[in-house]
Protein backbone atom coordinates (compact mmCIF):
# COMPACT_ATOMS: atom_id res chain seq x y z
CA UNK A 1 0.00 0.00 0.00
CA UNK A 2 2.59 2.37 1.04
CA UNK A 3 4.57 1.43 -2.15
CA UNK A 4 1.41 2.42 -4.09
CA UNK A 5 1.08 5.52 -2.65
CA UNK A 6 5.07 6.27 -3.25
CA UNK A 7 4.45 5.64 -6.83
CA UNK A 8 1.60 7.36 -7.13
CA UNK A 9 3.11 10.67 -5.61
CA UNK A 10 5.76 10.30 -7.50
CA UNK A 11 3.58 9.80 -10.62
CA UNK A 12 1.72 13.16 -9.55
CA UNK A 13 5.01 15.31 -8.73
CA UNK A 14 7.04 13.93 -12.01
CA UNK A 15 3.20 14.90 -13.77
CA UNK A 16 3.64 18.04 -12.22
CA UNK A 17 6.66 19.16 -13.01
CA UNK A 18 6.28 18.08 -16.53
CA UNK A 19 3.59 20.17 -17.04
CA UNK A 20 5.58 22.91 -15.04
CA UNK A 21 8.44 22.60 -17.73
CA UNK A 22 6.41 22.26 -20.95
CA UNK A 23 4.36 25.26 -19.61
CA UNK A 24 7.64 27.62 -19.60
CA UNK A 25 9.03 25.79 -22.40
CA UNK A 26 6.37 26.56 -25.02
CA UNK A 27 5.24 30.03 -23.08
CA UNK A 28 2.36 30.14 -21.13
CA UNK A 29 -1.07 28.14 -20.45
CA UNK A 30 -2.72 29.05 -23.78
CA UNK A 31 0.43 27.66 -25.45
CA UNK A 32 0.72 24.45 -23.73
CA UNK A 33 -2.96 23.89 -24.10
CA UNK A 34 -1.90 24.17 -28.25
CA UNK A 35 0.98 22.08 -27.51
CA UNK A 36 -1.08 18.96 -26.13
CA UNK A 37 -4.22 19.89 -29.14
CA UNK A 38 -0.92 18.99 -31.47
CA UNK A 39 0.62 16.16 -30.02
CA UNK A 40 -2.67 14.84 -29.63
CA UNK A 41 -2.82 14.28 -33.18
CA UNK A 42 0.78 14.03 -34.05
CA UNK A 43 2.47 10.97 -31.24
CA UNK A 44 -0.52 8.48 -32.77
CA UNK A 45 -0.43 9.08 -36.42
CA UNK A 46 3.51 8.82 -35.93
CA UNK A 47 3.25 5.89 -34.57
CA UNK A 48 0.86 4.56 -36.76
CA UNK A 49 2.81 6.24 -39.92
CA UNK A 50 5.97 4.47 -38.32
CA UNK A 51 4.30 1.28 -37.75
CA UNK A 52 3.13 0.97 -41.48
CA UNK A 53 6.65 1.35 -42.79
CA UNK A 54 7.97 -1.39 -40.06
CA UNK A 55 4.91 -3.72 -41.62
CA UNK A 56 5.50 -2.55 -44.87
CA UNK A 57 2.14 -2.04 -45.67
CA UNK A 58 1.15 -2.13 -49.81
CA UNK A 59 0.15 1.43 -51.31
CA UNK A 60 -3.75 1.16 -50.60
CA UNK A 61 -2.88 1.08 -47.18
CA UNK A 62 -1.13 4.05 -47.36
CA UNK A 63 -3.34 5.86 -49.67
CA UNK A 64 -6.33 5.42 -47.59
CA UNK A 65 -4.13 6.63 -44.24
CA UNK A 66 -2.98 9.69 -46.54
CA UNK A 67 -6.48 11.13 -46.90
CA UNK A 68 -7.80 10.47 -43.69
CA UNK A 69 -4.27 12.08 -41.52
CA UNK A 70 -4.27 14.80 -44.36
CA UNK A 71 -7.64 16.22 -43.35
CA UNK A 72 -7.25 15.66 -39.93
CA UNK A 73 -3.94 17.41 -40.19
CA UNK A 74 -5.88 20.33 -42.10
CA UNK A 75 -8.61 20.35 -39.44
CA UNK A 76 -6.18 20.43 -36.49
CA UNK A 77 -4.31 23.46 -38.46
CA UNK A 78 -7.16 25.64 -38.83
CA UNK A 79 -8.47 24.78 -35.53
CA UNK A 80 -4.87 26.24 -34.10
CA UNK A 81 -3.87 28.84 -36.55
CA UNK A 82 -0.61 30.53 -35.82
CA UNK A 83 2.25 28.75 -37.13
CA UNK A 84 0.58 25.22 -38.01
CA UNK A 85 -0.95 27.31 -41.10
CA UNK A 86 3.19 28.13 -42.08
CA UNK A 87 3.80 24.84 -41.72
CA UNK A 88 1.33 23.68 -43.65
CA UNK A 89 1.87 25.53 -46.84
CA UNK A 90 4.93 24.13 -46.74
CA UNK A 91 3.43 20.65 -47.55
CA UNK A 92 0.91 21.90 -49.57
CA UNK A 93 4.03 23.77 -51.37
CA UNK A 94 5.70 19.71 -51.75
CA UNK A 95 8.87 20.47 -50.47
CA UNK A 96 11.43 18.34 -51.43
CA UNK A 97 8.50 15.81 -53.11
CA UNK A 98 7.82 14.65 -49.78
CA UNK A 99 4.08 14.07 -49.37
CA UNK A 100 1.91 12.16 -51.72
CA UNK A 101 -0.37 14.42 -54.06
CA UNK A 102 -3.54 14.18 -51.60
CA UNK A 103 -1.70 15.77 -49.11
CA UNK A 104 -0.25 18.55 -51.24
CA UNK A 105 -4.39 19.14 -52.84
CA UNK A 106 -6.08 18.86 -49.35
CA UNK A 107 -3.49 21.78 -47.43
CA UNK A 108 -3.61 24.03 -50.79
CA UNK A 109 -6.72 25.67 -49.42
CA UNK A 110 -3.45 27.17 -46.79
CA UNK A 111 -2.09 28.86 -49.10
CA UNK A 112 -4.50 31.44 -49.20
CA UNK A 113 -8.12 30.21 -48.06
CA UNK A 114 -7.62 30.19 -44.17
CA UNK A 115 -10.38 31.59 -42.14
CA UNK A 116 -10.48 35.31 -41.83
CA UNK A 117 -11.44 37.64 -39.15
CA UNK A 118 -14.38 39.80 -38.82
CA UNK A 119 -14.26 43.27 -40.38
CA UNK A 120 -14.73 44.98 -36.33
CA UNK A 121 -11.39 43.45 -35.42
CA UNK A 122 -9.43 44.60 -38.97
CA UNK A 123 -10.86 48.60 -38.25
CA UNK A 124 -9.97 48.54 -34.05
CA UNK A 125 -6.60 47.15 -35.63
CA UNK A 126 -6.11 49.78 -38.04
CA UNK A 127 -7.43 53.11 -35.75
CA UNK A 128 -4.86 51.51 -33.28
CA UNK A 129 -2.08 51.85 -35.18
CA UNK A 130 -3.08 54.94 -37.09
CA UNK A 131 -4.44 56.73 -33.70
CA UNK A 132 -7.38 58.13 -35.78
CA UNK A 133 -10.67 56.22 -37.89
CA UNK A 134 -10.15 54.49 -40.57
CA UNK A 135 -11.99 57.02 -42.80
CA UNK A 136 -9.42 59.25 -42.23
CA UNK A 137 -6.33 57.46 -43.86
CA UNK A 138 -8.96 55.35 -46.88
CA UNK A 139 -11.60 56.63 -48.98
CA UNK A 140 -12.82 53.10 -49.19
CA UNK A 141 -12.42 49.92 -47.90
CA UNK A 142 -13.65 46.64 -48.38
CA UNK A 143 -15.05 44.67 -45.67
CA UNK A 144 -14.43 41.33 -46.83
CA UNK A 145 -10.55 40.37 -47.31
CA UNK A 146 -9.02 38.88 -51.06
CA UNK A 147 -6.80 36.60 -48.90
CA UNK A 148 -6.11 35.34 -45.52
CA UNK A 149 -3.00 33.49 -43.80
CA UNK A 150 -0.75 32.62 -41.07
CA UNK A 151 -0.43 36.20 -39.15
CA UNK A 152 -2.99 38.42 -40.77
CA UNK A 153 -5.03 39.06 -44.24
CA UNK A 154 -5.46 41.75 -47.07
CA UNK A 155 -7.79 44.05 -47.97
CA UNK A 156 -8.27 46.54 -51.13
CA UNK A 157 -8.82 50.17 -50.38
CA UNK A 158 -8.44 53.34 -51.87
CA UNK A 159 -6.02 55.97 -50.36
CA UNK A 160 -7.36 59.54 -50.01
CA UNK A 161 -4.82 60.81 -53.28
CA UNK A 162 -7.67 58.29 -55.67
CA UNK A 163 -4.53 55.32 -55.51
CA UNK A 164 -5.95 51.73 -55.05
CA UNK A 165 -3.87 49.58 -52.90
CA UNK A 166 -3.94 46.36 -50.68
CA UNK A 167 -3.87 46.69 -47.41
CA UNK A 168 -1.97 43.66 -45.10
CA UNK A 169 -3.38 43.82 -41.51
CA UNK A 170 -1.54 41.38 -38.84
CA UNK A 171 -3.31 39.74 -35.84
CA UNK A 172 -1.97 41.32 -33.02
CA UNK A 173 -2.04 37.90 -30.85
CA UNK A 174 0.37 35.68 -33.97
CA UNK A 175 3.86 36.43 -32.55
CA UNK A 176 3.14 34.77 -28.67
CA UNK A 177 1.50 32.10 -30.69
CA UNK A 178 4.17 31.38 -33.09
CA UNK A 179 6.85 31.60 -30.46
CA UNK A 180 4.94 28.72 -28.74
CA UNK A 181 4.15 26.56 -31.92
CA UNK A 182 7.35 26.79 -33.27
CA UNK A 183 9.06 25.00 -29.75
CA UNK A 184 6.49 22.66 -29.90
CA UNK A 185 7.19 21.26 -33.21
CA UNK A 186 11.25 22.15 -32.45
CA UNK A 187 10.18 19.73 -28.94
CA UNK A 188 9.15 16.72 -31.39
CA UNK A 189 11.47 17.37 -33.85
CA UNK A 190 14.44 16.91 -31.03
CA UNK A 191 12.47 13.13 -30.98
CA UNK A 192 11.13 12.18 -34.03
CA UNK A 193 13.12 14.04 -36.83
CA UNK A 194 16.22 15.64 -35.09
CA UNK A 195 17.89 16.17 -38.41
CA UNK A 196 15.39 19.46 -38.65
CA UNK A 197 16.09 21.20 -35.60
CA UNK A 198 19.04 23.28 -37.12
CA UNK A 199 16.72 24.58 -40.20
CA UNK A 200 13.94 24.74 -37.73
CA UNK A 201 16.04 27.18 -35.35
CA UNK A 202 16.93 29.49 -38.50
CA UNK A 203 13.20 28.89 -39.27
CA UNK A 204 11.91 30.90 -36.08
CA UNK A 205 14.89 33.69 -36.76
CA UNK A 206 13.05 34.25 -39.61
CA UNK A 207 9.66 34.44 -38.68
CA UNK A 208 10.62 36.61 -35.96
CA UNK A 209 11.35 39.07 -38.44
CA UNK A 210 7.30 38.95 -40.24
CA UNK A 211 6.29 40.58 -37.53
CA UNK A 212 7.10 44.14 -38.57
CA UNK A 213 5.34 45.45 -41.96
CA UNK A 214 7.56 48.48 -41.38
CA UNK A 215 10.45 45.96 -42.03
CA UNK A 216 8.49 44.15 -44.67
CA UNK A 217 7.76 46.80 -46.79
CA UNK A 218 11.99 48.34 -46.72
CA UNK A 219 12.38 44.37 -47.79
CA UNK A 220 9.98 44.24 -50.48
CA UNK A 221 11.29 47.88 -51.88
CA UNK A 222 14.98 46.56 -51.83
CA UNK A 223 13.92 43.69 -53.52
CA UNK A 224 12.01 45.41 -56.10
CA UNK A 225 14.63 47.76 -56.99
CA UNK A 226 17.34 45.03 -57.23
CA UNK A 227 15.51 43.26 -59.86
CA UNK A 228 14.14 46.46 -61.54
CA UNK A 229 17.93 47.10 -61.98
CA UNK A 230 18.70 43.29 -63.38
CA UNK A 231 15.26 43.72 -65.55
CA UNK A 232 14.17 40.57 -63.91
CA UNK A 233 11.29 42.95 -62.78
CA UNK A 234 9.15 45.74 -64.19
CA UNK A 235 6.82 46.83 -67.42
CA UNK A 236 7.26 43.79 -69.40
CA UNK A 237 9.84 41.98 -67.93
CA UNK A 238 9.63 38.64 -66.20
CA UNK A 239 7.78 39.56 -63.01
CA UNK A 240 6.59 42.05 -61.36
CA UNK A 241 7.21 42.75 -57.45
CA UNK A 242 4.80 45.91 -55.27
CA UNK A 243 5.69 49.07 -54.44
CA UNK A 244 4.97 49.89 -50.88
CA UNK A 245 3.73 52.66 -49.60
CA UNK A 246 6.05 53.60 -46.53
CA UNK A 247 3.99 57.06 -44.71
CA UNK A 248 1.51 54.36 -44.34
CA UNK A 249 3.14 51.01 -43.04
CA UNK A 250 3.22 50.59 -39.40
CA UNK A 251 4.30 47.42 -37.37
CA UNK A 252 0.76 45.90 -38.05
CA UNK A 253 -0.34 47.39 -41.07
CA UNK A 254 1.35 47.43 -44.57
CA UNK A 255 -0.26 49.07 -47.47
CA UNK A 256 1.24 48.30 -51.22
CA UNK A 257 0.62 48.55 -54.77
CA UNK A 258 -2.07 46.44 -55.86
CA UNK A 259 -0.66 43.38 -58.83
CA UNK A 260 -3.92 42.71 -61.04
CA UNK A 261 -3.76 38.81 -60.95
CA UNK A 262 -4.66 35.59 -59.52
CA UNK A 263 -2.21 33.56 -56.67
CA UNK A 264 -0.71 30.99 -59.03
CA UNK A 265 -2.99 27.99 -57.24
CA UNK A 266 -5.92 29.15 -58.65
CA UNK A 267 -4.35 29.65 -62.27
CA UNK A 268 -2.92 26.45 -61.88
CA UNK A 269 -6.34 24.79 -60.31
CA UNK A 270 -8.69 26.11 -63.48
CA UNK A 271 -6.23 25.36 -65.80
CA UNK A 272 -6.40 21.46 -64.70
CA UNK A 273 -10.03 22.07 -64.93
CA UNK A 274 -9.52 22.72 -68.06
CA UNK A 275 -7.16 19.78 -69.40
CA UNK A 276 -10.02 17.97 -67.33
CA UNK A 277 -13.14 19.35 -69.20
CA UNK A 278 -11.08 18.64 -72.57
CA UNK A 279 -10.44 14.66 -71.91
CA UNK A 280 -14.38 14.75 -70.89
CA UNK A 281 -13.47 13.79 -67.07
CA UNK A 282 -14.60 15.11 -63.59
CA UNK A 283 -10.95 17.13 -62.09
CA UNK A 284 -10.90 14.21 -58.96
CA UNK A 285 -10.86 11.76 -61.93
CA UNK A 286 -8.61 13.48 -64.15
CA UNK A 287 -5.75 14.00 -61.40
CA UNK A 288 -6.40 9.98 -60.57
CA UNK A 289 -5.50 9.25 -64.08
CA UNK A 290 -2.13 11.83 -63.99
CA UNK A 291 -1.12 10.40 -60.76
CA UNK A 292 -1.67 6.92 -62.05
CA UNK A 293 0.65 7.57 -65.16
CA UNK A 294 3.49 8.84 -62.99
CA UNK A 295 2.99 6.14 -60.89
CA UNK A 296 3.50 3.86 -64.43
CA UNK A 297 6.08 5.61 -65.97
CA UNK A 298 8.46 5.44 -62.22
CA UNK A 299 7.59 1.49 -62.61
CA UNK A 300 8.98 1.12 -65.55
CA UNK A 301 11.77 3.54 -65.10
CA UNK A 302 11.00 6.22 -67.70
CA UNK A 303 11.27 9.80 -67.26
CA UNK A 304 8.19 11.36 -65.79
CA UNK A 305 9.12 15.01 -66.25
CA UNK A 306 6.01 16.79 -68.57
CA UNK A 307 6.23 18.74 -71.45
CA UNK A 308 9.19 21.79 -72.39
CA UNK A 309 8.64 24.91 -72.81
CA UNK A 310 8.50 25.22 -76.47
CA UNK A 311 6.10 22.09 -76.57
CA UNK A 312 4.25 24.09 -74.25
CA UNK A 313 4.02 27.20 -76.10
CA UNK A 314 4.04 24.68 -79.61
CA UNK A 315 0.24 23.91 -77.63
CA UNK A 316 -0.45 27.53 -76.66
CA UNK A 317 -0.24 28.78 -80.04
CA UNK A 318 -2.44 26.13 -81.32
CA UNK A 319 -4.50 26.59 -78.86
CA UNK A 320 -4.63 30.10 -79.46
CA UNK A 321 -5.64 29.63 -83.20
CA UNK A 322 -8.21 27.35 -82.44
CA UNK A 323 -9.91 29.98 -80.33
CA UNK A 324 -9.54 32.97 -82.57
CA UNK A 325 -11.51 30.56 -85.42
CA UNK A 326 -13.99 30.05 -82.97
CA UNK A 327 -14.65 33.38 -82.21
CA UNK A 328 -13.98 34.46 -85.77
CA UNK A 329 -17.07 31.74 -85.99
CA UNK A 330 -19.23 32.75 -83.42
CA UNK A 331 -19.07 36.61 -84.32
CA UNK A 332 -20.24 35.81 -88.31
CA UNK A 333 -22.96 33.33 -86.62
CA UNK A 334 -24.14 35.91 -83.98
CA UNK A 335 -24.55 39.00 -86.49
CA UNK A 336 -26.34 37.03 -88.70
CA UNK A 337 -28.57 33.98 -88.01
CA UNK A 338 -28.20 35.06 -84.37
CA UNK A 339 -30.69 37.90 -84.89
CA UNK A 340 -33.44 35.53 -85.86
CA UNK A 341 -35.51 35.14 -82.81
CA UNK A 342 -35.58 31.58 -81.65
CA UNK A 343 -31.44 31.00 -82.51
CA UNK A 344 -29.10 31.07 -79.60
CA UNK A 345 -26.40 33.41 -79.69
CA UNK A 346 -22.91 31.80 -79.29
CA UNK A 347 -20.58 31.95 -76.25
CA UNK A 348 -17.21 33.30 -77.06
CA UNK A 349 -13.86 31.76 -75.85
CA UNK A 350 -11.75 33.79 -73.59
CA UNK A 351 -7.99 33.74 -73.61
CA UNK A 352 -8.12 32.85 -69.65
CA UNK A 353 -8.89 29.29 -70.90
CA UNK A 354 -5.39 29.10 -72.56
CA UNK A 355 -3.07 26.96 -70.93
CA UNK A 356 0.10 27.82 -68.60
CA UNK A 357 3.70 27.24 -70.03
CA UNK A 358 4.58 25.32 -66.60
CA UNK A 359 8.26 24.84 -67.88
CA UNK A 360 8.54 28.39 -68.24
CA UNK A 361 6.83 29.14 -65.54
CA UNK A 362 9.50 26.96 -62.92
CA UNK A 363 12.49 28.12 -65.49
CA UNK A 364 11.74 31.76 -64.40
CA UNK A 365 11.25 31.21 -61.13
CA UNK A 366 13.96 29.49 -60.69
CA UNK A 367 15.92 32.16 -62.11
CA UNK A 368 15.03 35.49 -60.45
CA UNK A 369 15.50 33.29 -57.03
CA UNK A 370 18.93 32.21 -58.42
CA UNK A 371 19.62 36.07 -58.96
CA UNK A 372 18.57 37.03 -55.46
CA UNK A 373 20.77 34.86 -53.93
CA UNK A 374 24.09 34.74 -55.83
CA UNK A 375 24.07 38.44 -57.79
CA UNK A 376 21.85 40.26 -54.78
CA UNK A 377 22.81 38.20 -51.79
CA UNK A 378 19.32 39.69 -51.00
CA UNK A 379 16.32 37.00 -51.45
CA UNK A 380 13.01 35.93 -50.41
CA UNK A 381 13.21 32.77 -48.23
CA UNK A 382 9.20 32.44 -48.76
CA UNK A 383 8.75 31.76 -52.07
CA UNK A 384 5.59 29.22 -51.60
CA UNK A 385 2.83 29.42 -54.52
CA UNK A 386 0.62 30.94 -52.39
CA UNK A 387 3.21 34.11 -52.53
CA UNK A 388 2.98 33.87 -55.98
CA UNK A 389 0.61 35.89 -58.73
CA UNK A 390 0.02 34.66 -62.74
CA UNK A 391 -0.51 38.30 -63.67
CA UNK A 392 -3.65 39.03 -66.19
CA UNK A 393 -1.78 39.47 -69.35
CA UNK A 394 -0.62 35.92 -68.04
CA UNK A 395 2.96 36.71 -69.44
CA UNK A 396 4.31 37.91 -65.90
CA UNK A 397 4.62 36.80 -62.37
CA UNK A 398 3.91 39.31 -59.60
CA UNK A 399 5.94 38.42 -56.12
CA UNK A 400 4.77 39.58 -53.14
CA UNK A 401 4.88 38.86 -49.29
CA UNK A 402 8.60 39.92 -48.29
CA UNK A 403 8.86 39.11 -44.52
CA UNK A 404 10.99 35.91 -44.57
CA UNK A 405 14.21 38.12 -46.58
CA UNK A 406 17.55 37.05 -45.78
CA UNK A 407 20.86 38.84 -46.62
CA UNK A 408 24.45 37.26 -47.36
CA UNK A 409 27.41 38.99 -47.07
CA UNK A 410 29.58 39.17 -49.95
CA UNK A 411 32.13 36.27 -48.75
CA UNK A 412 29.09 34.13 -48.29
CA UNK A 413 27.61 34.72 -51.18
CA UNK A 414 30.68 34.21 -53.56
CA UNK A 415 31.34 30.75 -51.37
CA UNK A 416 27.54 29.86 -52.31
CA UNK A 417 28.30 30.62 -56.18
CA UNK A 418 31.51 28.10 -55.79
CA UNK A 419 29.20 25.32 -53.93
CA UNK A 420 26.45 25.74 -57.11
CA UNK A 421 29.01 25.30 -59.47
CA UNK A 422 30.72 22.27 -57.92
CA UNK A 423 27.48 20.83 -57.36
CA UNK A 424 26.60 21.39 -61.04
CA UNK A 425 29.59 19.43 -62.33
CA UNK A 426 29.18 16.81 -59.49
CA UNK A 427 32.38 17.70 -58.22
CA UNK A 428 32.61 15.61 -55.09
CA UNK A 429 35.73 16.52 -53.19
CA UNK A 430 34.92 20.22 -54.05
CA UNK A 431 31.62 20.01 -52.68
CA UNK A 432 32.48 18.68 -49.35
CA UNK A 433 35.58 21.32 -49.37
CA UNK A 434 33.20 23.98 -50.07
CA UNK A 435 30.93 22.62 -46.94
CA UNK A 436 33.82 22.81 -44.77
CA UNK A 437 35.23 25.79 -45.14
CA UNK A 438 31.33 26.99 -44.90
CA UNK A 439 30.90 26.00 -41.25
CA UNK A 440 28.83 22.73 -42.05
CA UNK A 441 29.98 20.28 -39.19
CA UNK A 442 28.65 16.59 -38.33
CA UNK A 443 29.69 14.56 -35.49
CA UNK A 444 31.88 12.30 -37.86
CA UNK A 445 32.47 14.39 -40.72
CA UNK A 446 31.64 11.58 -43.04
CA UNK A 447 32.37 12.83 -46.70
CA UNK A 448 29.38 11.18 -48.19
CA UNK A 449 26.75 12.46 -45.58
CA UNK A 450 28.35 15.94 -46.31
CA UNK A 451 28.25 15.31 -50.34
CA UNK A 452 24.27 14.00 -49.99
CA UNK A 453 23.58 16.79 -47.48
CA UNK A 454 24.63 19.21 -50.31
CA UNK A 455 22.83 17.98 -53.28
CA UNK A 456 19.56 17.37 -51.46
CA UNK A 457 19.76 20.86 -49.62
CA UNK A 458 21.08 22.78 -52.36
CA UNK A 459 20.63 20.91 -56.06
CA UNK A 460 17.88 17.42 -56.07
CA UNK A 461 16.87 15.23 -54.65
CA UNK A 462 15.98 12.59 -56.78
CA UNK A 463 15.76 8.28 -56.48
CA UNK A 464 19.05 7.68 -57.34
CA UNK A 465 20.54 9.95 -54.96
CA UNK A 466 18.52 8.74 -52.19
CA UNK A 467 18.45 5.38 -53.11
CA UNK A 468 15.10 5.53 -53.70
CA UNK A 469 14.33 6.26 -50.26
CA UNK A 470 11.34 9.09 -49.33
CA UNK A 471 12.93 11.99 -48.61
CA UNK A 472 12.33 11.80 -44.89
CA UNK A 473 13.86 8.22 -44.49
CA UNK A 474 16.65 9.09 -46.87
CA UNK A 475 17.21 12.50 -44.26
CA UNK A 476 16.95 10.28 -41.26
CA UNK A 477 19.21 7.42 -43.07
CA UNK A 478 22.05 10.54 -43.18
CA UNK A 479 21.44 11.56 -39.49
CA UNK A 480 21.72 8.10 -38.42
CA UNK A 481 25.04 6.93 -39.90
CA UNK A 482 26.76 10.92 -38.69
CA UNK A 483 24.44 12.97 -36.60
CA UNK A 484 24.51 16.76 -38.21
CA UNK A 485 25.34 19.63 -35.51
CA UNK A 486 26.17 22.33 -37.37
CA UNK A 487 24.56 23.85 -40.51
CA UNK A 488 25.68 27.47 -41.52
CA UNK A 489 22.84 29.44 -40.21
CA UNK A 490 22.93 31.79 -43.48
CA UNK A 491 22.88 28.69 -46.14
CA UNK A 492 19.71 27.28 -44.43
CA UNK A 493 17.01 29.77 -46.03
CA UNK A 494 19.57 29.14 -49.36
CA UNK A 495 18.76 25.12 -48.87
CA UNK A 496 14.98 26.18 -47.96
CA UNK A 497 14.62 28.12 -51.20
CA UNK A 498 15.94 25.33 -52.84
CA UNK A 499 13.84 22.92 -52.05
CA UNK A 500 10.16 25.00 -51.93
CA UNK A 501 11.49 26.06 -56.08
CA UNK A 502 12.00 22.32 -56.46
CA UNK A 503 8.39 21.20 -54.67
CA UNK A 504 7.00 23.26 -57.07
CA UNK A 505 8.54 21.95 -60.18
CA UNK A 506 8.14 18.51 -59.01
CA UNK A 507 4.20 19.18 -58.38
CA UNK A 508 3.86 20.19 -61.74
CA UNK A 509 5.98 17.19 -63.33
CA UNK A 510 8.80 19.91 -64.21
CA UNK A 511 11.84 18.84 -62.09
CA UNK A 512 15.05 20.44 -62.05
CA UNK A 513 18.49 20.62 -60.79
CA UNK A 514 18.63 24.45 -58.53
CA UNK A 515 22.39 23.94 -59.05
CA UNK A 516 22.63 23.56 -63.22
CA UNK A 517 20.01 26.16 -63.61
CA UNK A 518 22.13 28.57 -61.48
CA UNK A 519 25.31 27.44 -62.76
CA UNK A 520 25.49 30.30 -65.56
CA UNK A 521 25.04 33.08 -62.81
CA UNK A 522 27.30 31.81 -60.31
CA UNK A 523 30.00 31.83 -63.12
CA UNK A 524 29.19 35.15 -64.41
CA UNK A 525 29.19 36.27 -60.87
CA UNK A 526 32.35 34.47 -60.14
CA UNK A 527 33.99 35.90 -63.40
CA UNK A 528 32.93 39.50 -62.36
CA UNK A 529 33.80 39.92 -58.98
CA UNK A 530 36.93 37.79 -58.11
Amino acid sequence: MRLSLLTAGGMLGGTALAVKYMHDEVGGMEALNRTVSFYSLAIPKYIQYRTHMFLDSPDETWDQLDKETSQQGLDKILSLRGFYIKSGQMVATNIGNGFPPIWQETFSVLQDGCPHKPFEVVRAIIESEYGKPLEQVFTSFEEIPIGAASIGQVHRATLHNGQEVVVKIMYPEVEDLFRGDVRTIKMFAQVAQPVHVPPLEEVEKQFMTEFDYVQEAKQMEQVRINLEKAGLAGKNKLAVVPKAYMDFCTKRVLVMEELKGEKLPDAIQRDVEQYAKKAGMAVDEFKLQEEMKVRELKKQGKDTIGPSAAEFDAYIKLETAKNKAQNISARLYNYTVGWIPGFQKKEYVSNKTLPLNYAKLIDDLIMIHGHEVLVDGYFNGDCHPGNILMMNSKKQLGLIDYGQVKKLSKEERLRMCRLILALADDDKKEIIDIMKESGFRSKAMNEDVIYKFAKVSYDEDNEDLTDGQHIQLFMESLQAKDPIDTIPENYIMVGRTSVMLRGFAHALRQSRSIAKAWAPIAQKVLDSEQ
